[in-house]
């Protein structure tokens, strides 16, 4: 008889704030409940025109047709679910307030941050650079940890306690896959999505090959061009 210990409990997805030159995680957010769902784009970089992304059409060089300027854009969505009254044996005074904090300082820069900012605007500073946020990482499961930037938290509370702290919240997540392209070489996020990369590659090396006459299809309609 299989007992409810037997079970293996699920990997969980999360994100991981890295320190981009050490490499150790300064935090780790475990999504209270998996999504059900991932809505996940890729836009490949042709080398052709600017405006066509498949690098072909009446703008494009022909001789580009074919050609890669780079890894593909990937973009990533979900809905995240945070719900207090699932944890019942864990105290929260102030209902999921701080749960939605983490994820928004993902967004945000520290008031530390700021103030130096104000300083050294203050100081008559002709450059100030723009604040720099830490490395973040999405992981789900071993075979999909890369690095991303948060483009879109759209945050709908749904449930409140007593003092109006918030207790149940869906959360639309949406994510850019920093690649190459985005970081400077040797930078720790680089190295990272080259390793999502490769990963990718091997799953590709994997998949069962299909044949032609699956399609209709023999090697001398390819050659010859008979298709």
């Amino acid at each position: 008889m299989t007992r409810y210990a037997d079970i293996p409990k699920p990997i969980r997805s999360g994100i991981v704030i890295v320190d981009p030159e050490r490499g150790t995680p300064q935090r780790i957010i475990v999504l209270q409940f998996n999504p059900d769902t991932l809505e996940r784009s890729l836009s490949p970089q042709a080398a052709g025109s600017s405006g066509d992304a498949g690098g072909g059409g009446s703008g494009g060089d022909r001789n580009e047709a074919l050609r890669l300027k780079g890894p593909a854009q990937e973009t990533w969505k979900f809905t995240a679910e945070i719900d207090a009254t699932d944890q019942f044996e864990v105290a929260a005074p102030d209902g999921i307030h701080p749960q939605l904090a983490v994820l928004e300082m993902l967004v945000q820069p520290t008031t530390a941050q700021l103030r130096e900012g104000t300083r050294l605007a203050q100081k008559g500073s002709i450059e100030i650079s723009p604040i720099e946020m830490p490395l973040t990482l999405f992981t789900w499961g071993s075979k999909r940890v890369m690095p991303v930037r948060l483009t879109e938290l759209s945050v709908n509370e749904s449930a409140f306690d007593v003092n109006l702290n918030p207790i149940r919240a869906s959360l639309s997540i949406g994510m850019k896959v920093l690649t190459v392209s985005d970081l400077p070489a040797g930078h720790r996020g680089a190295e990272l999505y080259l390793a999502h990369l490769a990963q990718k590659e091997r799953l590709a090396g994997a998949a069962r090959a299909g044949s032609l006459g699956a399609l209709g299809l023999t090697g001398a309609d390819i050659g010859m061009g008979r298709v």
